[in-house]
């Protein structure tokens, strides 16, 4: 029995093992930084896809535009024709 009393005594006695925190700490902390990173990627890809579909949306949006201005300029030139025709009437009557 004083065998078991006297190495619970020199545990005690001993303090802090240095050692077991620094294996801990060399193994928690990359360990702790590995999954940061991984959430910190995992973020900055899912904000990119929202914007790649958000331009997505945008091209489309500005492709229809374009058409629908070529269809206006279109739409411009048959009404300069016919303005001018009835210019002309105008100026043939008067």
């Amino acid at each position: 029995m004083t065998t078991a009393a006297t190495a619970a005594t020199t545990l005690a006695s001993s303090g802090t093992s240095y050692t077991a925190v620094w294996v801990l700490l060399a193994i928690f902390v990359p360990i702790c930084t590995a999954v940061a990173v991984i959430l910190w990627s995992f973020h900055r890809l899912q904000r990119h896809r929202a914007d790649a579909v958000a331009m997505a949306s945008y091209r489309k949006l500005a492709e229809e535009a374009v058409a629908s201005m070529a269809e206006l300029r279109s739409e411009m030139a048959k009404l300069s024709e016919h303005v001018s025709a009835v210019e002309q009437l105008m100026r043939d009557v008067g």
